[in-house]
């Protein structure tokens, strides 16, 4: 199974250094950059970021399952909104909108 993991030369997971809100925020920005219709790959970069900050820890600050968190966090997961939405939060990320198309009057 081919992951869509960053890597931060040989055999290093740049996924490992998402400590930061700042980081995470970036990360799931780009996600977003890259494919803007494809859930999928929207929460395989939560699971990413869960890993690299702690499921156990996700999943007590959540409220949700660490087994359910894994498998609604994983490249074939289907998450609710609510379950992303609590994941964001969790991590001290939000979720914002703008303006796909400027204004229209």
């Amino acid at each position: 199974m081919a992951s869509k993991r960053r890597k931060d030369g040989p055999g290093r997971d740049a996924t490992a250094n998402l400590k930061s809100e700042a980081e995470m925020a970036a990360y799931i920005a780009a996600c977003l950059e890259e494919a803007p219709d494809d859930p999928a790959l929207l929460a395989a970069a939560l699971g990413d970021i869960a890993r690299a900050r702690g499921m156990v820890q996700l999943a007590k600050e959540t409220g949700l399952t660490r087994e359910g968190l894994y498998k609604a966090l994983s490249k074939d997961g289907n998450p609710s909104l609510g379950t992303v939405l609590k994941v964001m939060h969790a991590l001290g990320v939000k979720l914002t909108a703008t303006a796909a198309w400027g204004s229209r009057h």
